[in-house]
């Protein structure tokens, strides 16, 4: 029976905490972006469809950006490593645009142009910074490293709605300082102590790389990703990046939208109705590990399509009731439930990556299919809320959710199948036997 030794085993949670503070210092900014423009952009827009497709304008540009990124850093050789030089520069030059929106929010074309650039950098660093948890832990714990990553996003979610019920009423240049400070100081603390050069992953690739002529590492581009999963008689990578899209759209909806959900429906302000998902953030950070623990018991897939199941039930109940109490009961609920996505279906796409030559350009994969979701979640759900009004805003995104739920139960049957199928045959592969705890 195989050990690991209690230093390894320090080791390997100190880079999960240093790959969880690097998604944290992105996502510092982000959530509060995703709470406090819509409100923002309302001042001169009043269709929500609008709304929702100028928020979901950094998700668009994400789709082009984030993969050719992830593929950039996939290849980068320095003595720093493949992912840290970008982030050391994207995250300040980040941060340094996202204290100017609130200066630009009297003029909508102003407005919109520091939206665009923000999203421009913040989504060229948010791939590279994703791929630090393949790069340094092992397949067998990654859900629960992804799970720690998750966690210290959560408590972003949580500033976010700290934040807004306590200073974007009174001081919204305040407001959008903090979240741009701790983003300089999670990047100051990254530079210091993380050199991704050591990593298990950049020393297969760069082996890897040496084993192959000059000219065939080359032409390893996304295109031919994207060819190599389409083409893939198992397609069991192509339905789960379509899944992706779809739970991106409904958590983006989620997420996107709340803020004036509560402001129509719940005759909040937008400093309280921005605070409706601060007790969700609380939920979150509680399921998270749990939902690790459960899809290295039980399958991956099977955690996900369960949990997917809790957040689109929660959201219609969330519909019935009518209060601030009972919307937050029903995000806490759902918050749960998004947990068992959120922590493992990157780690299902990492697991089913051919190399370690490509986690980058797998993290850029995963992030092109929710960006994807991100942009159309909000935008498809506001021109239903434009169509039905808000008050069944919730249940336009658990109608999303469960298309994508059918996705994941597809995959699984079809992964389980083909596995005893070979098994029977004598055929079993790594691959094969994966499948079963995926």
């Amino acid at each position: 029976m195989s050990t690991v030794s209690p230093g390894k085993h320090r080791g390997t949670w100190r880079i999960t905490l240093l790959a969880a503070l690097a998604v944290f210092a992105q996502e510092s900014t982000w959530n509060f972006y995703e709470s406090q423009v819509p409100p923002m952009l309302r001042e001169h827009i009043s269709s929500a469809a609008v709304v929702g497709m100028l928020m979901g304008m950094d998700n668009l540009l994400g789709i082009f950006i984030q993969p050719w990124m992830g593929n950039r850093s996939d290849h980068t050789r320095t003595a720093w490593g493949r992912r840290m030089p970008y982030l050391v520069v994207g995250m300040p030059v980040a941060a340094g645009l996202f204290v100017l929106l609130p200066y630009a929010a009297a003029s909508l074309p102003l407005l919109i142009l520091v939206m665009f650039s923000y999203a421009v950098v913040a989504n060229a660093f948010k791939p590279i910074a994703e791929a630090l948890v393949p790069d340094f832990i092992a397949p067998e714990r990654r859900s629960r490293a992804n799970a720690t990553v998750k966690i210290a996003t959560s408590f972003t979610t949580i500033a976010a709605a700290v934040i807004s019920l306590l200073l974007v009423d009174d001081h919204p240049k305040i407001a959008f300082a903090i979240p741009a400070v701790i983003m300089l100081i999670s990047v100051a603390v990254l530079a210091a102590t993380v050199r991704d050069s050591h990593s298990p992953a950049y020393q297969a690739a760069v082996a890897e790389s040496e084993s192959r002529s000059e000219d065939t590492t080359k032409r390893r581009r996304v295109r031919d990703t994207l060819k190599e999963i389409v083409r893939d008689s198992d397609r069991s990578r192509l339905l789960l990046l379509a899944a992706i899209l779809l739970f991106g759209s409904a958590w983006s909806a989620s997420r996107s939208l709340i803020t004036p959900f509560g402001m129509e429906t719940l005759g909040l302000s937008r400093g309280d109705a921005g605070g409706l998902t601060l007790p969700s953030g609380i939920a979150f950070v509680a399921a998270a590990y749990p939902a690790a623990l459960l899809a290295e018991r039980y399958g991956r897939l099977r955690v996900i399509a369960g949990g997917m199941t809790v957040f689109a039930a929660a959201l219609v109940l969330g519909t019935f009731l009518r209060t601030a109490t009972g919307v937050t009961v029903a995000l806490c609920i759902g918050a749960a439930g998004a947990a068992c996505f959120l922590v493992n279906a990157a780690v299902v796409l990492w697991n089913l990556a051919p190399s370690a030559q490509v986690f980058g350009t797998y993290a850029g994969m995963y992030s092109i299919s929710w960006a994807s979701g991100g942009f159309v979640g909000p935008t498809l759900v506001g021109a239903m809320v434009d169509g039905t009004g808000w008050a069944l805003m919730l249940i336009d995104i658990a109608l999303i959710a469960a298309v994508a739920i059918a996705l994941v139960v597809r995959i699984d049957i079809g992964r389980r199948l083909v596995a005893r199928t070979r098994t029977h045959d004598g055929r079993t592969s790594r691959a094969d036997e994966e499948a079963v705890t995926e």
